[in-house]
């Protein structure tokens, strides 16, 4: 396995007599795909099994399912290789590394929201990895290294650019030097398994403020429209025999509802038809009114699931009651989501027919608050259905564009 200069001094910065030894923490951020995040997780590894024996660890994500899909199953052939063995039980997240008479716990842990800081109390650790410490609410990622008492004990922190106004940025890349932290920024040229076309590939996928972040690694604030290269001219005729077909809901009562017909034609789905009734304009509808509106969307077709905003509980029961369609709640982050479907657009994995004239029309009005990471709320109904169709269904169906795999490094 090749590793470039920049790879080697992050695994190997903790080193006796490294001229970066004297740092508590390694902080590595930049593009996707730049090679930041096996490096680290074997560095951290051998850091641990060359300082402590018997000791706790943790290795954190987002998640512990995207933990285990981003880090952990590219990291334990290359602890096979390195000459380690070990042991993982997933029942308990516990990964157990080995080597002659040392023998270290390695804890996995998911910081999704604030309340997983609870998940992590009480342990004694000796050193902790987040793997895109970004993600993960301060609250978790405090109370974690609050666990590192055991004395030599380092942070190591991996992450790709967000918002200059992120806590993450303010607190460690620009204090670095007063938390004595070593700040490594990869970009993808820093990652000699990526290859020139490869890297030409990630440079088509992302545009506007996605590019800055994730091609040139810049901490910048989102602006502008959110999806900027879509343009009416990319819409396609509705396709003849899908293979399945899903329908996405955004719910309102008040607000618009916008429900999206989905069809699968090979590996592309394809927005076929839509639903779209604004209350405000029209009046509101009830909920057996916009089931109505459902079924004649969907006509004959045989659909697998119908996808519906999570909050909207009582629709959701609407559905059930009828009988018909099988019905889940939407995945709704909406800033992964809306990088999930920014790539699979671009990518082609989903298009837009042009007879779904509301989704077009918002594709040209969707865009971001000027002083809040976040869309502006008008404008973002069809938006929103799309979102849930790709963070929902997409993934599922074994996409390439997955977020964890496409978007980081």
């Amino acid at each position: 396995m090749q590793f470039s200069r920049k790879q080697l001094r992050a695994m190997t910065w903790w080193c006796p007599g490294s001229e970066d030894e004297k740092y508590d923490a390694l902080v590595c951020d930049g593009a996707v795909r730049s090679g930041k995040t096996l490096c680290m997780g074997l560095g951290f590894v051998c850091w641990a099994m060359a300082s402590f024996s018997g000791k706790s660890f943790a290795i954190c994500g987002k998640t512990v399912r995207s933990l285990k899909r981003n880090l952990i199953t590219t990291l334990l052939p290359a602890l096979t290789a390195a000459g380690f063995h070990y042991g993982l039980k997933n029942g308990e997240g516990l990964l157990t590394v080995t080597a002659g008479r040392c023998r270290n716990r390695f804890y996995l842990f998911g910081g999704r929201d604030s309340s997983s800081a609870a998940l992590i109390q009480g342990i004694t650790l000796a050193g902790v990895l987040f793997d895109e410490a970004a993600l993960m609410p301060r609250e978790f990622v405090e109370q974690a290294l609050a666990r590192c008492s055991v004395e030599g004990s380092r942070f190591w922190f991996n992450c790709n650019p967000e918002s200059p106004g992120h806590w993450f940025y303010r607190e460690w890349i620009r204090n670095a030097k007063d938390r004595n932290a070593l700040h490594l920024h990869f970009m993808m040229e820093d990652n000699p398994g990526l290859s020139p076309k490869m890297r030409e590939r990630y440079r088509n996928l992302y545009t506007g403020t996605f590019y800055e972040r994730y091609v040139q690694g810049k901490w910048v604030a989102a602006q502008g429209l959110i999806y900027p290269f879509m343009e009416e001219e990319a819409a396609v005729d509705v396709p003849e025999l899908c293979e399945e077909y899903v329908v996405s809901c955004d719910y309102g009562t008040q607000n618009p509802s916008s429900f999206g017909l989905w069809g699968r034609k090979k590996n592309v789905w394809y927005r076929i038809d839509e639903y779209y009734y604004d209350g405000r304009k029209n009046g509101p509808r009830t909920d057996e009114e916009h089931y109505e509106g459902l079924e004649k969307l969907c006509g004959e077709k045989r659909i697998s699931r119908v996808i519906v905003d999570p909050s909207a509980a009582s629709f959701m029961e609407t559905i059930r009651r009828h009988g018909k369609f099988s019905v889940m709640p939407a995945r709704n982050d909406v800033l992964q989501g809306i990088r999930r479907t920014a790539m699979a657009l671009k990518e082609g994995k989903v298009r837009i027919c042009r007879n779904c004239r509301d989704c077009w029309r918002e594709f040209s009005l969707y865009r971001w608050q000027e002083d809040k990471e976040a869309p502006v709320k008008e404008n973002d109904h069809a938006m929103d259905d799309l979102r849930y169709f790709v963070s929902s269904v997409l993934q599922t169906h074994g996409a390439t564009f997955a977020a964890a795999s496409a978007e980081r490094g």
